[in-house]
């Protein structure tokens, strides 16, 4: 009969496995959208590196999830648990860093965003004044005269 432990040592391992799987999908992904938009895009190097990076912070998350997931629910010693505390700094800097690299900022960081504004276009695709009935704006230069 199966034990809990071996259970999820196993539970482990898939973690692990779809972490490496993870990680080589996301290489052959962003291998495939550059090689496809070689001769198109001029920027194609950059995007090359943002899905890399993107596929590796994923493949790092199942990484860290299988080493807590043995480390607490198998071996929940000290030493285990500081063993795990080191791997996931590393891992957790590892992905601050490929994100700071992908996103061009530090995570914590937010994107300054501008709100949007609707600007009308009346029928002659001039700008309009939205409290103008509809069809008296200036049309082109003919009602400048």
């Amino acid at each position: 009969m199966t034990t809990f432990t071996e259970v999820i040592e196993g539970i482990g391992l898939v973690t692990d496995g779809l972490g490496v799987l993870v990680i080589v999908l996301g290489l052959i992904w962003a291998t495939l959208r550059f090689g496809a938009a070689l001769g198109r895009e001029t920027d194609g190097y950059r995007r090359y590196r943002e899905d890399l990076g993107r596929g590796i912070l994923l493949g790092l998350e199942f990484l860290v999830a299988a080493d807590i997931i043995r480390t607490v629910a198998v071996t929940p010693t000290f030493q285990g648990v500081l063993i795990l505390g080191l791997i996931v700094l590393i891992r957790t800097f590892l992905s601050i860093a490929l994100q700071a690299e992908v996103e061009g900022r530090l995570p914590w960081r937010q994107v300054a965003t501008l709100p949007q504004q609707t600007v009308p276009v009346d029928e002659s695709g001039g700008v309009a004044n939205p409290h103008d009935p509809p069809g008296n704006g200036i049309k082109g230069r003919e009602g400048m005269r």
